[in-house]
């Protein structure tokens, strides 16, 4: 008589994913009434809403970038919702995949590295332009199931993922200013898109599930539709080409001013190795997350808890504009160190401690919320400490610091297998405490330059 194997099935509760949410909505919404001088230096909100806030140009303005923004953050996730499972249908075994991911890593370092420069020169538009143009690319060669499996995908994805990071940074900012709009809109701006992002992020899946169809017909439908939403981002900031200046730096002085601003400035180098933190643990959990949840033995859908970390990471973004402020209950840099370090130990627990399925889904959510909360609270330092000409340079820079560390953990630790999975994410934990020390000194810093009355 043959032997019954039973399988037993972990399933996340499904009031998870509606408490996140109406927790997001409800920092948002009732933000407003409870911090009124928030938006204002002297003079009170009386908007309900953060979306009304500025002037009625930049209003406009705002309303249509979140929406191109959404639009990029979209074809962003289409291209990451299979994952794994994207590899394995095109019959790659795991040094395969590590290669291939490997690449990519390797792209990301050395043509990212000058894309910031590169942004900087022409300008936040044309780098958006750019950029889209990539993901247009990529949409097209996977449109058809015969390219799918190209290297060449993996290495424009990867450089266009690294332009992601900083060419609508840049615009917003560049926009802001010659508007002459207040700080305070700019910092609202931030979160926004995190918030957004995050948002389009959840909604690429949906729609991803609805249009994917059998492989074999031998076009598909998502990937096709990446294409088209890189068409219609591309139509529109042509549209607008005009509306925003651009930079009128050359290569040469460029590089003097990025030495001076960059490399011997200390604040601006730990916003740098701060950047690079947060992304190297970023790209770790991801690349490590679904193989730390099945190793538990049950099954789980995956499907059903990436939402969930995704709702955790807006709930993080809409705390932002509570913590930052006059009216915030820490100062701005110990919230976010705070943020770094509790970021670390819920990773330092996944690496080296064994939990059930529950208990690491709670520290996956923790994860991103403080991720949530540290991309706006970086962006924000990086306006506070650093020339906008520049943030395109700098930002590349700290990513390829984090994807050089990606690079060497995906060929030691993936294809050839001589670095455990719980290693890497204990590296990535330790990265991000010594980031929330490196932030807190730059309170100290900043505290003593005002006690010598020294402009920062």
């Amino acid at each position: 008589m043959g032997a019954v194997i039973e399988r037993e099935e972990w399933a996340l509760t499904p009031l998870a994913y509606p408490l996140l949410s109406a927790a997001s909505l409800a920092a948002v919404l009732l933000l407003p009434y409870f911090s009124p001088p928030l938006h204002a230096t002297g003079a009170v909100n009386s908007s309900p809403s953060p979306f009304d806030v500025g002037t009625t140009p930049f209003l406009r303005f705002r309303r249509t970038f979140l929406f191109v923004f959404s639009l990029a953050s979209v074809a962003e996730g289409i291209h990451s919702v299979f994952g794994e499972d994207e590899f394995a249908r095109c019959g790659l075994g795991r040094e395969q995949m590590a290669a291939r991911l490997a690449a990519a890593a390797a792209a990301a370092l050395f043509l990212g590295g000058f894309s910031g420069v590169v942004s900087d020169k022409l300008g936040p538009q044309q780098a958006c332009i750019f950029y889209w143009m990539l993901q247009f690319a990529v949409g097209a060669f996977k449109s058809f199931s015969g390219l799918r499996c190209a290297w060449i995908n993996n290495v424009i994805l990867a450089l266009a993922s690294s332009m992601f990071s900083f060419c609508f940074e840049t615009w917003i900012v560049v926009e802001h200013e010659k508007q002459g709009q207040k700080q305070d809109l700019l910092f609202d701006s931030f979160w926004l898109m995190t918030f957004f992002e995050s948002l389009s992020l959840v909604g690429s899946q949906g729609i991803t599930n609805l249009l994917v169809n059998d492989d074999g017909k031998g076009f598909l439908l998502p990937y096709a539709f990446a294409a088209l939403l890189s068409i219609v981002g591309i139509l529109y900031i042509r549209k607008n080409a005009s509306s925003t200046t651009q930079h009128a730096s050359v290569i040469g002085s460029h590089q003097k001013s990025f030495f001076a601003h960059v490399f011997r400035d200390k604040r601006v180098l730990v916003l740098v190795l701060a950047q690079a933190s947060i992304h190297f643990s970023m790209s770790a959990f991801w690349f490590l997350w679904a193989p730390t949840i099945v190793a538990d033995g049950r099954d789980a859908q995956l499907s059903l808890i990436y939402p969930c970390l995704l709702a955790s990471r807006m709930l993080g973004s809409a705390s932002f504009p509570w913590f930052y402020g006059a009216t915030a209950p820490f100062q701005n840099e110990d919230s976010l160190t705070i943020a770094f370090i509790t970021a670390g130990i819920s990773l330092s627990i996944v690496a080296y401690d064994y939990q059930e399925i529950g208990t690491l889904v709670i520290l996956f959510c923790i994860f991103h919320a403080c991720v949530g909360f540290i991309l706006p609270s970086l962006a924000r330092l990086r306006t506070m400490y650093l020339p906008n000409e520049l943030r395109g340079g700098m930002m590349s820079f700290s990513l390829g610091l984090a994807n050089a560390a990606i690079f060497i953990f995906l060929m030691q630790g993936a294809y050839h297998q001589n670095v455990a999975n719980s290693t890497i994410l204990g590296l990535a934990a330790c990265g991000l405490v010594v980031a929330g020390g490196c932030i807190h000194l730059l309170r100290r810093w900043r505290k003593h330059t005002r006690q010598n009355t020294r402009s920062l």
